[in-house]
């Protein structure tokens, strides 16, 4: 994604500090989602703590243990395929989880599964959610997801509510339909809250209408998606205008509108939803 400016060796610093301690944050809140709210219950967070619950269940092993071994072959997969810093603020908060979960107890914060399934969907949201805004994930099926998001326009929690609901099956036959659905109302939660929190899938379209066409048209193709150049007349003011559109995600959209006003402080730019693209759109992490 294109950046304003240049940062200076400081606020790099600055600002990798503060992703870290966000992914350690994050780490935390998902291993005391599993912990707090879901394990009393033998409810189920999804993915590879999900797998791990159901080991945990089925012939007690080591949760945080299983939860690590499963993670790691996905990170080599995630390292390959989406990149070092992605990865590694990944492994960080996979660390931070197994600790969590081999240091902290299962506790029943709620005797009432259904509130459980509820806050700790909301709780393990927020620690993926914001973890994925930092540029990394919490390790797992975030890993799986943002792979195939990358090639097929799929919001990030839809994808990862489908990829849940394989291991819901298997916790309905290992324990009880009942408590397999209240795991399904967490991770629906889970997913509707993630997509609230991580926008960078979601997409816009910018229409901007200028008179500044080749400067803004330099500006923008900087950007890591196309445009598309149109001659426009303006009837009020009887001008000869140029429109070019973009598509771009809501992420980026802060960005674009800056450069934009700072090529022409004069352009009009119109912001629309964009419910699909149909053909090649480059998504960045």
């Amino acid at each position: 994604m294109a950046q304003p400016e240049e940062q200076s060796p400081r606020e790099r610093w600055m600002q990798l500090v503060k992703n870290v301690c966000v992914t350690i944050i994050c780490g935390i809140l998902v291993g005391l989602g599993i912990q707090l709210f879901l394990t009393p219950h033998q409810l189920l967070s999804g993915g590879i703590p999900g797998i791990a619950m159901i080991m945990q269940y089925a012939a007690n092993w080591n949760v945080s243990l299983v939860y690590f071994v499963l993670n790691v072959p996905v990170i080599v997969w995630g390292w390959i395929s989406l990149g070092r810093k992605f990865i590694l603020l990944s492994l960080l908060s996979v660390i931070v989880t197994t600790v969590t979960l081999q240091y902290i107890p299962a506790y029943q914060v709620t005797a009432d599964p259904i509130m459980g399934a509820i806050v700790g969907g909301i709780v393990i949201a927020i620690g993926v959610g914001y973890s994925l805004r930092v540029g990394g994930s919490t390790g797992g099926f975030d890993i799986i997801g943002f792979i195939v998001t990358q090639k097929r326009d799929f919001p990030l929690g839809t994808v990862l509510s489908v990829l849940n609901s394989v291991i819901i099956v298997f916790l309905g036959f290992l324990v009880s339909w009942d408590v397999a659905f209240y795991s399904l109302l967490s991770l629906f939660i889970k997913g509707r809250c993630i997509d609230m929190i991580h926008v960078r899938h979601m997409k816009v379209t910018a229409f901007i209408i200028t008179q500044k066409s080749d400067l803004m048209a330099e500006e923008l193709i900087k950007f890591p998606h196309g445009i598309t150049m149109v001659k426009a007349y303006g009837c009020y003011s009887h001008t000869e205008n140029y429109m070019l559109m973009t598509v771009t995600t809501r992420s980026e959209l802060p960005v674009l509108r800056k450069r934009v006003l700072e090529v022409d402080p004069r352009a009009f730019i119109n912001i629309v939803q964009t419910a699909e693209v149909v053909g090649r759109f480059r998504r960045v992490i």
